[in-house]
């Protein structure tokens, strides 16, 4: 694994990193046991997934944590995915300050049980003087809901007949967020999943078949490794990237 990591340039490293953790319900089934046990290891995972990107040195990470969709599940379902974001904020937050990640979150958070709304409002407080690494976790979160909401907001204000796309994206929850330079998906499935769709436009993607609660760093290194093989165009040709070089 040092081997591993010594071959990653750090000049070259993302900025910003998004994950869509994808396959705790079918690492549990594989392993028969409940989609509950699948999401507590998919947490696990998560907090192993942030440590590994700050001990990298990544800047900033994005994890998918519960979709606007999520919200159709059984509610013992979500019930029991409330209650584990909770015991997550509520154990990691002093784990974060000391490792100097800030806390964010984007998404549609008033949708929240006021409990866990409290909790998370609490560790973004906590964090809030971290330098190191910002983690923002989407929660509620869903990509034509942002779209529609800043939409919405524009409206509301009703001061242009036009936009353009700088000024759209002031009103987008990730306006404090530089746009991601990768995405990593778990489990093989070759979708966005409604998730940061205005944003995503140029980001590299990467998706490995690994089940989210099997992943650690040495995914993390790898995913990290394609990126830096890849030349990023953002609608250039090559020809033009080596001018922009």
């Amino acid at each position: 694994m040092n081997k591993v990591n010594s071959e990653l340039n750090p000049q070259r490293l993302p900025r910003h990193v998004v994950i869509i953790m994808d396959g705790n319900g079918r690492w549990a089934k594989q392993k028969k046991l409940s989609r509950l046990s699948g999401h507590k290891e998919g947490m696990k995972s998560a907090s192993l997934a942030v440590k590994a990107a700050k001990e990298l040195g990544i800047k900033y990470i994005t994890l998918f944590a519960f979709s606007a969709q999520n919200w159709n599940r059984p509610e013992k379902e979500v019930i029991a995915l409330m209650n584990l974001l909770k015991q997550y904020l509520e154990s990691e937050s002093k784990e974060l300050v000391k490792r100097d990640i800030k806390l964010n979150a984007i998404g549609r958070l008033n949708e929240l049980p006021d409990d866990v709304l409290d909790v998370l409002n609490s560790a973004i407080d906590l964090t809030s003087n971290c330098k190191g690494m910002t983690l923002t976790l989407a929660l509620s979160y869903g990509g034509r809901e942002e779209i529609i909401d800043a939409v919405n907001s524009i409206i509301e204000i009703g001061d242009r007949k036009a936009v353009d796309e700088k000024y759209f994206s002031g009103f987008l929850y990730t306006k404090d967020l530089p746009e991601p330079d990768l995405l990593i998906r778990t489990s093989g499935e070759m979708r966005l999943s409604n998730f940061l769709l205005w944003q995503l436009a140029y980001t590299e993607i990467y998706v490995t078949k690994t089940l989210w609660p099997n992943f650690r760093k040495s995914h993390l290194v790898r995913a990290l490794l394609n990126f830096q093989k890849r030349e990023r165009r953002f609608g250039l040709t090559s020809d033009q990237v080596k001018k922009e070089i």
